[in-house]
């Protein structure tokens, strides 16, 4: 095929000789333009700077991250384009592992040995159905959602070979849209025509949305009792408890899938975390240790991991194990921007179970750290709080719960932060500081508000941006900022800057309440103004 000549490839292989091998199978199947990565970290900084069409990649990296964890941050992170083919090469027999590849769905995989043809053939059949999609996925890249849904459309009358990928895909688009109902009736209908396990799963998840809880956890435990390596279906089965308040079911579940597939990073994190919730601390120490040290080499890795590895290991009395996690911390993760208030959080811990003097200082520098934008999360700060409400500094508890109130993506979060003051006594306290937020809350919209009705839609526009830097993760703070923004753009004409900054906070509001009522007015608002502007899509996507 001449298009193979083409090709832009990533090899991925520690293994000279075997590097060797298949650049020649690679060459011989036509495809020239290859570079080469020697670990899952040097193929990361690679792929950040470049585009490939193809990754090749070992799943033994050798010291280090595996292939398997290299595509899970390749997924989670979005680091590469949808159009990217990976296919996984392994000789690894051992179910276990290739069930943690297959579950991230790698284009393909290819079990060790395999020969030139074998590649080309895979190759070819992946180069296929990328060229089927590919509309479909530049649309999506550029946050058109409404149009790849209607090219799917498109796609299944073009493509019958792929007509189910098509309606698979256009069902989850449906659900990126927060349309759960429009999502529901296509998983019905995709269920009804071939019962495939997927169908079921995506009908799960609509009805999850939807907050029919109970609906989507009896789908969720046929899945799982008719398959039990249906990873995604575990994973969802166990969301579906913890939203309900079950979490030793949700232990449970997860127990159960990390003995089927015991190499994903965040179901193992999840599964720690959990376990110290419920007060599981054998489970939690074990698993935690396995998350730092599978993490330890991502080019992502987080040092909460270690925050929750010393939770576990002070619960359980262990100081000294705990002291050397503090350790590793400051010698591996120095110079990321979570460490300073990380070290110091766990160093607080270990200071308060040991009666150390040094207590006092430790919550001082953590509350300072966490008081900048690091992106620590709520479930760290509402430990530091509780830490700081358990040794007197009630003050700087009110400030970290009054933080994580404003920026409250759910009710959820809000329970939780009051029950940290709750727990020790003082509910009115948290019942002050909830109120107190919210007035904040409406305060900015009310002078947003203002300042639009008196004219001034760029300070609007401004304040009400202020305002979601402050609190990213509040869906109605962010869709105030969406909407300011988009009365300015009406108002005082198209400029790419104001542009933009409506479609990354209609974005981030999707992200965080996908069945707002708001969001769909928001977004066609958004569609209008483009129109009206001869704005391209593409364009602004840039």
């Amino acid at each position: 095929m001449s298009e193979l000549s083409d090709i832009r490839a990533l090899l991925v292989e520690p293994h000279a000789g075997m590097r060797v091998s298949l650049h020649n199978m690679l060459n011989l199947c036509g495809i020239t333009k290859i570079e080469h990565g020697l670990s899952a970290g040097t193929a990361v900084r690679t792929i950040q700077a470049k585009v490939f069409d193809l990754i090749l990649c070992e799943y033994d990296l050798g010291v280090g991250q595996d292939g398997q964890q290299l595509l899970e941050d390749m997924r989670h992170h979005k680091l590469a384009p949808l159009s990217t083919i990976f296919i996984m090469v392994t000789a690894e027999r051992s179910y276990a592992k290739v069930v943690s590849a297959a579950e991230l769905a790698p284009s393909d995989y290819l079990l060790k040995p395999f020969t030139a043809d074998m590649l080309l053939e895979r190759v070819i059949r992946a180069l296929e159905k990328r060229k089927a999609f590919v509309d479909v996925h530049q649309l999506m890249e550029q946050g058109q959602i409404p149009e790849a849904i209607m090219a799917c459309h498109h796609g299944e009358r073009d493509y019958p070979k792929y007509a189910i990928d098509f309606m698979r895909l256009r069902a989850e688009l449906h659900v990126i849209q927060g349309e759960a109902a429009e999502a529901e009736e296509l998983y019905k209908y995709l269920f009804e025509l071939k019962a495939v396990a997927w169908a079921r799963l995506g009908l799960a998840k609509t009805l999850f949305m939807q907050g029919k809880y109970q609906e989507a956890e009896d789908i969720l435990k046929n899945l799982v009792a008719e398959n039990n390596k249906y990873m995604d279906a575990y994973d969802w089965l166990a969301k579906t408890h913890e939203m309900v308040g079950e979490l030793p079911e949700a232990k449970e579940v997860l127990d159960v899938a990390v003995s089927v597939s015991p190499h994903a990073v965040r179901r193992l994190r999840k599964l720690g975390k959990i376990a110290l919730e419920t007060g599981d601390i054998e489970t939690a120490e074990s698993v935690l240790k396995k998350v730092v040290s599978k993490a330890k080499f991502s080019e992502f890795r987080d040092p909460e991991d270690h925050l929750n590895l010393v939770d576990a290991l002070v619960k359980k009395g262990d100081m000294e194990q705990a002291k050397s996690v503090v350790r590793d911390l400051e010698k591996n993760m120095s110079g990321l921007k979570k460490t300073a208030a990380v070290r110091a959080i766990s160093a607080a811990m270990i200071h308060a179970k040991t009666g150390d003097a040094r207590l006092g200082e430790e919550l001082g520098n953590a509350v300072a750290a966490s008081r900048e934008d690091i992106g620590l999360s709520t479930d760290a700060k509402l430990g530091l709080a509780k830490s700081c409400l358990e040794h007197d500094q009630e003050d700087n508890a009110s400030e970290i719960i009054l933080d994580v109130m404003k920026n409250a993506s759910n009710q959820q979060v809000m329970n939780k932060a009051m029950g940290v003051f709750e727990s020790a006594g003082k509910g009115h306290l948290g019942k002050e500081l909830a109120q107190r937020s919210q007035k904040e809350v409406m305060d900015l919209v009310a002078m947003g508000v203002q300042k639009a009705k008196q004219g001034d839609f760029r300070g609007s526009v401004e304040l009400m941006a202020a305002a979601a830097r402050k609190s990213p993760d509040n869906p109605q703070v962010v869709l105030n900022a969406a909407l300011a923004a988009l009365k300015c753009l009406e108002n005082m004409g198209w400029d790419h800057a104001t542009g933009e900054l409506a479609r990354s906070l209609i974005e981030s509001a999707r992200r965080l309440d996908p069945m707002n009522p708001r969001l769909k007015a928001i977004r066609g608002l958004h569609d209008e103004l483009q129109k009206k502007y001869g704005i391209n899509a593409a364009r602004v996507a840039k």
